[in-house]
């Protein structure tokens, strides 16, 4: 008897410890498992770190490239048709071909340069390169983001495909672009059952202003301040969005606002080019314009500008700008739209629904670049989408001119600083 208690007494040992070996193994591979998971996790984590960076010096690769770019557009050497050509018919290896780190006929990857080594060469542990980087451009729309550092954009607008300013009719501003947590707040802009300027500087999407500044290629700086009949040179209209169609198709009248669309979809509003002259009426009210916006698109508002002729002329190529302003500081993304007229096939689609059909939208030649880059670390890529403000010969002051008569009259050709400013262009801590 005693012998088989000592037994049943060993079995029951025996269980025990291999029921603690077996729970013990389980938490030992789980903890193996978690570690090599979190190690895995890192090393990708750093990869993806390591390609994202590569695909960041590809975009920095680009903007030299396009710099190189900007340098031939007048000059006719054999090394520049070449870039010139090479920017006309883009591929993944445009940059690297540009900037020499590639041969002409070579479709290769280009290395990102790492550490120097003791024998004077570099070091490419994380095998990181770029392997595909292209820039466009000729773009058939303007975008940007207006915020509360920079609410005042110039827009020079440079036509592409050889389209003279003059056969562009209409511009189409789109803003207030849409996302998943977008909430809109359209402000109180009434005053007697009245639109006006707004009061709530917390509006979303907010009102924005969009300037005209344009000239035919001989003018007076005194024709600013000018209209001749349906042409001006310059106009700006006050665009105030609401979420009621029936705001935006109600009649204009002398103390309330104007109307962009009428009787039926209001989602195509517009303002006609002689309202856009009457805004440079210094007798008259520059009044807002009602603008309908609904989130069923990319941009929440939207309206198109007839656009009045310059005065005394053709519209100058040089001269033909937009300022869009966001009054109050609010943040907000806009676009940009140039088109001919109706009958007027004056660009191409290309990469949207109907590839290489004829248009009237112009495309933008340099306003903007958009570049497409491609990272490698190991075997890990990421891909990154950038566009870049083009380089603009002219810089434009953020500040209003005045012309001062000159004692005949006549401000033709005076331009002079008005006595109330007392420094410009100076590190003065007074200024």
């Amino acid at each position: 008897m005693k012998f088989l208690e000592r037994k049943k007494q060993g079995s029951a040992s025996f269980y025990v410890v291999a029921f603690s070996t077996l729970i013990l193994v389980i938490i030992t591979a789980s903890f193996i498992s978690i570690v090599l998971s979190g190690l895995t996790r890192t090393e990708n984590d750093e990869l993806a770190q390591s390609a994202y960076d590569a695909a960041l010096a590809g975009v920095e690769d680009a903007k030299v490239a396009f710099l190189n770019y900007q340098k031939c557009l007048n000059n006719n050497s054999q090394a520049c048709r070449r870039i010139v050509n090479l920017v006309r018919n883009p591929n993944c290896y445009m940059v690297g071909r540009i900037l020499g780190r590639i041969g002409d006929n070579d479709e290769e990857e280009v290395l990102i340069e790492e550490t120097s080594t003791n024998n004077g060469g570099v070091g490419n542990n994380m095998q990181q390169a770029y392997t595909c980087v292209k820039f466009e451009t000729l773009l058939s729309e303007y975008k940007f983001t207006l915020t509360e550092e920079e609410t005042t954009k110039v827009v020079r607008v440079r036509l592409a495909d050889g389209v003279n300013a003059e056969r562009i009719k209409k511009v189409k501003i789109s803003w207030g672009r849409t996302s998943n947590d977008s909430v809109f707040n359209f402000a109180t802009y009434f005053n007697n059952n009245k639109i006006g300027f707004p009061k709530e500087k917390d509006a979303l999407p907010p009102m924005i202003s969009v300037g005209l500044i344009q000239t035919a290629d001989s003018f007076n700086l005194d024709q600013f301040e000018k209209t001749d009949n349906n042409a001006t040179n310059r106009g700006t209209v006050f665009l105030v969005p609401t979420g009621d169609s029936k705001i935006a198709m109600n009649k204009s009248n002398d103390d309330g606002y104007l109307r962009t669309c009428g009787e039926g979809d209001c989602r195509e509003g517009k303002i006609s080019a002689s309202e856009i002259v009457k805004t440079n009426d210094h007798g008259a009210k520059n009044r807002p314009f009602a603008v309908y916006c609904s989130d069923d698109g990319e941009y929440v508002c939207s309206t198109t500008l007839e656009l009045p002729g310059a005065i005394g002329g053709n519209r100058s190529n040089n001269t033909f700008s937009f300022v869009v302003t966001s009054p109050y500081g609010i943040s907000t993304s806009f676009k940009m739209e140039f088109f001919c007229g109706d009958s007027d096939f004056c660009g191409t689609n290309n990469g949207e629904a109907a590839i290489g059909e004829r248009t009237n939208r112009a495309k933008l030649d340099g306003v903007q670049v958009k570049v497409d880059s491609t990272g490698r670390a190991n075997n890990l890529f990421r891909r990154v989408e950038a566009v870049l403000e083009g380089i603009d010969e002219s810089s434009y002051p953020l500040f209003g001119l005045e012309l001062l008569d000159d004692g005949n009259n006549s401000s033709n050709n005076l331009l002079e600083k008005p006595e109330r400013v007392e420094c410009e262009y100076t590190f003065s801590p007074t200024c």
